[in-house]
């Protein structure tokens, strides 16, 4: 039932011991440690049993009672994270109507200071729509919280209002993949493909990442290859009271994940030696300086991308490539090698085919290469292209034909110079020549 009473809800907030907060897990994926909790809003309501926050936050914002309700609630939560281990974080949603007051860091800041908690520790969390009327105001504040040693986390990214500017204009730390998003990867490319976006984003950006609404190991896996950086949801544990705090801090110090020994607790996207993006260029490198041919070509067959040695073994710049098919820049190679290509979208690893092409000159033998192609896949093990390789082996085989045909005129010598076997004729006197001769 929707509680819609403002006598209700004031006496709620007022009265101290119906709105609590629940504490939700949030946990590196990389290793499986917990890092820190969201606090959640939870209204125990004596006739109605535990309310949502989705039915009696808008009736907060709606009828002036949110900023009592976030002191309230920041009371109990700092009260019950005195024994908090000093690593672990706290992260608390901010109403878009708040972050429009100007007294909202004095206000934060005192309920930090009363409840004795460090706000380096808290992670204050706001959707974009907190940002759309006033921006400026919106900056002022966002600054004053963080010279007051807070962090700044964007809730919801890629929903509603998402927008360049606001990443651009406020010190974020933290950029948040909704769960939605989260939920539907597994079966909707076109998920997959936002939360990407926006983890490459946070990456590229230097932001922290945590993704909402995980509840499976195969998204977690799939968010860790993507290089999301933290997660919460119901696979690492539901919102629980501050009664159970200390027992969920202490099932979660053993993850079933390997806990790197050197690993950092502290909450910072440096703490990874190496990120997707670092990892990207490095691979790029890699690829360029490849004394082989490289190229992708994706589910059409068009190169996605190619690497100098192939280029110049078409004698056609990288430019003039990309984004043609293969027919287009090789017809007798496709020609010869198109089942090939088609087995390997369809999956199968296709390895060491000879081809040869044709002579400048007619009559004269062309380069022979030896190609290889590999099923590229993404993070549902979807073909999402090919990766093709080519060695050119022309010299080579010249070598093993210069080879064999010196071996063939070398057994003709030894033939034609062998020493021919006669034997006498004892009654004529003359030298007898076997017929084989």
């Amino acid at each position: 039932m929707a509680v819609d009473s403002e006598t209700d809800l004031r006496r709620a907030i007022y009265g101290g011991d119906e709105i609590v907060p629940f504490f939700q897990p949030l946990v590196e994926l990389r290793t499986g440690q917990l890092t820190g909790f969201e606090v959640l809003a939870r209204w125990q309501h004596p006739a109605h049993g535990l309310v949502p926050p989705s039915e009696f936050i808008p009736l907060a914002e709606s009828t002036g009672l949110i900023g009592p309700l976030v002191q309230s609630m920041l009371r109990i939560t700092f009260d019950a994270a005195t024994t908090l281990p000093e690593h672990l974080t706290l992260s608390v949603n901010i109403s878009p109507t708040q972050f429009h007051d100007p007294s909202l860091p004095e206000q934060l800041a005192l309920a930090a200071r009363r409840g004795g908690f460090p706000l380096h520790r808290v992670i204050f969390e706001v959707t974009e729509s907190a940002l759309l009327h006033n921006i400026d105001q919106a900056r002022a504040i966002a600054y004053e919280l963080k010279s007051l040693g807070a962090r700044l986390a964007l809730d919801d990214f890629g929903t509603g209002y998402s927008s360049l500017l606001h990443l651009q204009a406020l010190p974020f730390d933290e950029i948040k993949v909704d769960a939605g998003f989260v939920q539907s990867m597994i079966h909707s490319r076109e998920s997959r493909k936002i939360v990407a976006a926006v983890v490459g984003l946070g990456n590229s950006l230097g932001l922290v990442t945590v993704a909402e609404g995980v509840e499976t190991k195969a998204q977690a896996d799939m968010l860790l290859w993507q290089g999301c950086d933290f997660g919460q949801g119901l696979l690492f544990g539901s919102p629980a009271p501050a009664s159970n705090l200390n027992r969920l801090i202490a099932e979660m110090s053993q993850p079933e994940t390997t806990i790197a020994a050197d690993s950092p607790s502290e909450r910072s996207p440096e703490r990874i030696n190496l990120r997707p993006n670092q990892q990207l260029a490095q691979l790029q490198a890699i690829y360029d300086g490849a004394p082989v041919g490289l190229c992708f070509l994706d589910r059409h067959l068009r190169y996605a991308s190619i690497n100098q040695r192939l280029a110049e073994i078409n004698y056609l710049s990288v430019a003039e490539h990309l984004g043609r098919h293969i027919s287009e820049i090789l017809p007798q190679m496709f020609q010869a090698l198109e089942p090939c290509f088609l087995r390997a979208i369809e999956g199968e690893s296709i390895a060491g085919v000879e081809f040869v092409s044709l002579g400048h000159a007619p009559g004269k033998r062309g380069d022979t290469f030896l190609i290889s192609c590999q099923p590229a896949r993404d993070e549902a093990g979807e073909v999402i292209g090919i990766s093709v390789s080519v060695v050119d082996i022309t010299e080579h085989k010249r070598y093993e034909e210069a080879l064999r045909t010196s071996r063939n005129e070398h057994q003709q010598l030894i033939e034609a110079s062998a020493p021919i076997p006669w034997s006498p004729d004892g009654d004529s006197g003359t030298f007898t020549i076997p017929s084989r001769w």
